[in-house]
């Protein structure tokens, strides 16, 4: 049994409860596709919980949501269409641990449900063919729609606390253009509480350099937030990269109202892109 993250690493070691979950199921061999989250009483699922878990080592509170099965006991089920797969994985967890939990479906109604699922709070919905075969990569059979605007950016530098605030004041936030030069976004400090301010500090220390890694350095001023003072900038290696929300793009290409959601080391600094945004809802067959 392993849990590998979508660019290969293997976390099996950071989260025993759940390998030990999907091992228990009623099958020699298999590959399942799913997603670690954290849940909230409320029932929305939480990033930061992940986070938390991941640092203290306890993962009681986190959940594996299952939503397709590509291999089974010898059988490539990958290629059977997405409606059969769902059937046969919910057969395989119907007495699996409370650690595990099949992702179900809507079909159809699209727009009603994805906006039941903002009135929720949740961050969105994602819309599939019933009819398609799995294929790796292939983001023209499915699509995500956002209830929220949710990123992630490559960290570039930080600036100094003010106050009583300890480690940072903020972090710098950039993005990959096509041509494969950085572009700023904007920066974030809300969100962060001191623990993770202190984690953040203690890995951005050793990633620490003299030269702004941006094409073009960030304004001093903005429409939105306080001045920039660049003399007070930490740069560092754009390496480390990190997922916030935030409400809108400003006319100038910056990130407004922007709130830290947590790092994302499952995602190699070199694929951060801007996304463009979706089309809307209720597009697709098979909306979850």
């Amino acid at each position: 049994m392993r849990l590998l993250t979508r660019t290969g690493l293997d976390w099996t070691h950071k989260y025993p409860a759940i390998a030990t979950a999907v091992s228990s199921l009623p099958a020699k061999q298999a590959y399942l596709d799913a997603e670690l989250c954290g849940v909230r009483p409320d029932g929305v699922t939480s990033f930061s919980m992940i986070q938390a878990a991941s640092d203290s080592g306890n993962a009681a509170g986190l959940v594996f949501f299952l939503f397709d099965l590509l291999y089974l006991d010898g059988e490539d089920v990958g290629a059977r269409p997405l409606i059969e797969r769902t059937a046969r994985l919910a057969a395989l967890l119907s007495h699996a641990s409370s650690a595990l939990h099949y992702t179900d479906h809507q079909t159809g109604q699209g727009r009603a449900f994805f906006e039941k699922a903002c009135a929720m709070s949740l961050e969105g919905i994602v819309s599939k063919r019933v009819d398609a075969r799995y294929a790796p990569g292939n983001r023209g059979l499915w699509l995500k729609v956002k209830c929220l605007h949710r990123e992630e950016f490559v960290v570039v530098g930080w600036t100094d606390p003010e106050g009583r605030r300890p480690y940072l004041g903020a972090l710098l936030l950039a993005y990959h253009h096509p041509d494969g030069k950085l572009v700023y976004a904007g920066r974030v400090g809300s969100g962060i509480g001191q623990a993770e301010l202190e984690r953040l500090w203690r890995r951005l220390q050793p990633l620490a350099i003299s030269k702004m890694p941006l094409e073009v350095p960030p304004p001093r001023s903005t429409r939105f937030g306080s001045p920039l003072v660049l003399s007070r900038v930490h740069w560092v290696r754009p390496e480390l990269v990190i997922e916030v929300k935030f409400l809108t793009w400003t006319g100038e290409n910056l990130l407004r109202q922007v709130v830290y959601e947590g790092l994302r080391e499952d995602k190699p600094a070199a694929e951060v892109r801007r996304e463009v945004p979706h089309a809307k809802p209720g597009t697709l067959a098979g909306s979850r």
